[in-house]
């Protein structure tokens, strides 16, 4: 098994490797373009499969045409939760909170409502419901979490409906895959884009593994076909943050190997970049056990026993 990993790493830092420091085909020792390549490969892969991803999406299910309508969608209400206990319903739509009427812009609707009820722990919230074709208000009022703000216990979706709409032909099918994959890459850019512009108020939204095999699991439960578009924006969102220039990750290697381009091919002291590495991988290490602590944290059957 030894010598099978040690031919799937590069050897330039094995003491134990016997090749010479300044042997030409070590990747540290190779021309500029060439360890390019070699460390953008991985962020390459990532885009490659999230449009292969997205192609199958396409062939096997077709492309999903999205049509809007006002409110916000309660997909599920928890037992016990002041949802419940306050008369709502799986299914019911909720057209306006405290008189204010909700639109068909479906995250900001979401937001409006989520808002509300954290800034109102046992306090009524006014909503205006429909179920079915029938309209009528109920007067919820939230419970008080552990961390002080109030809570109902409901799953909260855009109120949308989704078709399938399968290509008649490889023209068509390319012209599907191209729209859905640039729509999910320009959603992902301007979601970290909004990440870092306004990072006191987005940094809550951050999230680790945990958070995302939850998200994965409610993907699955309530629509299958949804895996496809779940499965290619974790390929983009890796290629993304992969690309970003900060030590441990690769855009942190290119931002290193584009600098010693600027200086003429002379590279920093080794001493340096192994300084540079090693705190990155720290602050990785310290962000991602940060992000387990807190997404474990907010785990529904974690918070109600809190």
């Amino acid at each position: 098994m030894a010598s099978i990993v040690s031919l799937l790493r590069f050897p330039d830092n094995d003491p134990n490797s016997g090749i010479p420091l300044d042997d030409k085909n070590l990747l540290k020792n190779r021309p500029i373009w060439d360890r390019v390549v070699v460390v953008s490969a991985g962020i390459v892969a990532n885009v490659i499969f999230a449009y292969a991803i997205i192609f199958a999406q396409v062939v096997v299910v077709g492309l999903p045409v999205q049509e809007a309508f006002p409110g916000v969608l309660v997909p599920d209400v928890k037992s016990s939760s002041a949802g419940s206990r306050d008369g709502l319903l799986p299914g019911d739509v909720i057209l306006a909170v405290d008189g204010s009427e909700l639109s068909s812009y479906g995250s900001d609707s979401v937001s409006k409502v989520v808002d509300v009820v954290k800034s109102n722990p046992n306090h009524s919230v006014l909503l205006r419901v429909q179920r079915g074709k029938e309209g009528f208000d109920i007067m919820i009022t939230p419970d008080k979490s552990f961390d002080g703000t109030g809570r109902i216990g409901l799953q909260l979706a855009p109120n949308v409906r989704f078709s399938k709409v399968k290509p008649k032909n490889v023209t068509e099918t390319f012209s599907f895959v191209g729209r859905e994959f640039f729509g999910l890459s320009y959603n992902v850019l301007d979601s970290l884009k909004r990440t870092f512009l306004n990072f006191s108020q987005t940094a809550s939204q951050v999230a680790g593994p945990v958070a995302i095999i939850a998200v994965g699991a409610e993907v699955a439960k309530s629509n299958a076909d949804g895996l496809y578009q779940f499965a290619a924006l974790l390929n983009l969102n890796l290629a993304v943050i992969n690309l970003l220039p900060l030590p441990a990750l690769d855009g942190g290697t290119l931002a290193l190997i584009l600098l010693e381009a600027v200086r003429g091919g002379r590279k920093l002291p080794l001493e340096v970049e192994q300084g540079i590495m090693s705190s990155g991988i720290l602050l990785v290490i310290f962000l991602g056990l940060f992000l387990i602590v807190k997404d474990t944290l907010n785990l529904d059957f974690i918070r109600e026993m809190l």
